[in-house]
């Protein structure tokens, strides 16, 4: 069993107890505007393939699949092609790292002829990071597979099967790299990078989507501070930090507070039960 596979595991068992410590994020971010919801966040991951056999895996992939308690939504699952999947694509790949997607992945798309969905358990937030990690496993294992596009679906992020993979590189090398509290904030930063949108663009802020599946809040900026690039880059500075020092930490520094409201319905997979912070003007 290799480091990454080994030590993904232990988090996924018994990281609620590997990682105690005071800069640890809490299970209740600060800010007390409603109730915190008792939602656990959960992995959607959507598979393109050439043909049928993308349903069924192979066996290793589908150990890899049970091994992290993760599981083939065969409701959803279909060997023939989804017409909504061009357009849905469209408005999923990451716009903000250059060359994210080629023509190549988007001819991968318009030709698809079967859809896989991959489902991960209900997320602890402790054990955000762990499952991130292992669908960037998971993710890796089936475009060596043989499947053609990915996208993930919890927060509506696409990627070419290039970026992809260098993510999936960047996740493992954190795990060899770094030690203790630095392995986590370094692979839930390539996860977060992976499973995460920003900015996307409201009438107030711009906004990020799928914080919730590293354990974090949302993050909004408001629009008047700057262009788009620059409110990806804040969201990010943010986002590291409170990965590193923890959530309150950060907010306390910062003089920040989390909001409760939501866009999203508690049943949406988009919705974020840690709530958002807001950077005003």
């Amino acid at each position: 069993m290799d480091q990454l596979r080994r030590s993904l595991l232990l988090g996924i068992g018994l990281l609620a107890t590997h990682r105690a410590s005071a800069n640890d994020p809490p299970s209740v971010p600060r800010g007390a505007d409603m109730q915190a919801s008792s939602v656990k966040p959960r992995h959607v991951l959507c598979f393109l393939g050439r043909d049928e056999g993308l349903l069924h895996p192979p066996k290793a992939v589908a150990k890899t699949i049970a091994d992290f308690g993760f599981e083939i939504d065969r409701t959803y699952s279909q060997g023939k092609p989804d017409p909504h999947m061009e357009r849905s694509f469209g408005v999923c790949w990451d716009r903000v790292i250059p060359n994210a997607w080629s023509p190549a992945d988007e001819a991968a798309v318009i030709n698809h002829r079967s859809v896989l969905y991959v489902l991960s358990p209900p997320m602890d937030q402790q054990k955000t990071v762990a499952y991130s990690a292992a669908a960037l496993r998971i993710v890796e294992e089936m475009i060596e597979a043989g499947a053609t596009a990915v996208k993930g679906e919890s927060a509506g992020v696409a990627h070419g099967l290039k970026r992809w993979l260098q993510l999936a590189t960047e996740c493992k090398a954190a795990a060899k790299t770094y030690e203790g509290l630095a392995v986590t904030a370094a692979m839930g930063r390539t996860c977060r990078l992976a499973f995460a949108k920003r900015p996307l663009g409201g009438e107030t802020y711009y906004e990020t989507v799928g914080c919730h599946l590293v354990g974090l809040p949302e993050i909004y900026i408001a629009r008047q501070r700057g262009s788009d690039r620059d409110a990806a880059r804040l969201m990010d500075e943010i986002a590291d930090e409170m990965a590193e020092r923890g959530i309150d930490a950060t907010l306390s520094a910062r003089k920040l507070e989390v909001s409760r409201k939501s866009d999203y319905a508690e049943d949406d997979f988009k919705f974020n039960p840690y709530g958002a912070i807001r950077i005003e003007a």
